[in-house]
């Protein structure tokens, strides 16, 4: 697995990503996702009963474990739709908040919110990460559920290393499993996932990121069950079966007459993601949060 990581480039098959989640009308994930479209793991502590809650708690530990704090300035890698970006540039107003997408709409939705409350702190730029340069230099870079979309682990943390002051950290957020890494690969019609949903895609393990020979180097690492990201699917599924309506009118402009078909795929993803993240009461599959540091 490292041997193929280390052949391959950075990114590989962006435009099917692209076409599979990041390019997807902004409305659609309006009708599935919590109000801070927050599209990856939330945290459900114990009482909590609300996505929005979820939300809330999940961008709270990432800016705890994250180590941020006012007036630094902060790269996020694969922003989304901006949860974490605008929860940072709401928090830490004298912060310089660069966030990259591959998604023009992305980028255009966070502007959008951003001009909605004023916040002047926000920078979104739009390109693929594995062409993605830049000449700044950053207190904290943070990659929320970005990684498993790349290959070549080693080029990137190279990559990000210059972007990294000298006692800067960077955080990640990973979905893994417990022990053995894998790569989604179309390779027929068993290959649902890898064929729809995740293309170029893959499956890390929990200490892939430690075997990685590279630049950076683990600080700090912590798992988070993967209870949490069942629970959160469930409540993506809920949001879509109650707005099931309301999300076929949002898919149509992409998909067509292919609207309605596209949400029932869509609902058979959460299901999957619910199932694989339940498996052995969350320890076979889960989430890894890791802080990075630059070797000494």
């Amino acid at each position: 697995m490292l041997a193929e990581m280390a052949r391959s480039p950075i990114t590989v098959e962006t435009a099917a990503a692209n076409r599979q989640h990041y390019e997807v009308p902004a409305a659609f994930f309006a009708c599935m996702l919590g109000p801070h479209l927050k599209y990856s793991s939330c945290l459900w502590p114990d009482g909590t009963t609300t996505l929005e809650d979820a939300e809330r708690a999940m961008l709270d530990l990432t800016t705890e474990r994250a180590d941020l704090h006012d007036g630094q300035r902060v790269l996020e890698l694969g922003c989304g739709w901006g949860s974490l970006t605008l929860w940072m540039a709401e928090r830490f107003p004298g912060s310089e908040i660069t966030a990259v997408s591959n998604s023009g709409s992305q980028r255009a939705w966070i502007m959008a919110r951003a001009a909605e409350r004023d916040l002047g702190n926000v920078r979104v730029i739009t390109a693929d990460i594995g062409a993605f340069e830049t000449g700044d230099r950053f207190d904290r870079i943070v990659s929320v559920e970005m990684m498993e979309h790349t290959r070549n682990w080693h080029a990137l943390l190279d990559r990000v290393s210059g972007w990294l002051r000298a006692e800067g950290r960077m955080f990640v957020h990973v979905f893994c499993h417990r022990t053995s890494p894998y790569m989604f690969r179309d390779s027929g019609p068993a290959s649902w996932m890898a064929r729809n949903f995740f293309t170029g895609g893959m499956m890390p393990s929990f200490d892939l990121i430690e075997r990685v020979d590279a630049p950076l180097v683990v600080e700090d690492r912590w798992r988070v069950g993967g209870e949490h990201y069942a629970a959160t699917a469930r409540a993506w599924l809920e949001n879509l079966d109650h707005r099931h309506d309301l999300a076929i009118a949002a898919l149509a402009p992409h998909a067509g007459r292919d609207a309605r078909r596209a949400v029932r795929r869509w609902r058979q993803f959460l299901m999957a993601c619910e199932e694989l993240f339940a498996a052995d009461g969350g320890r076979e599959w889960h989430v890894g949060h890791y802080r990075l540091k630059h070797r000494a």
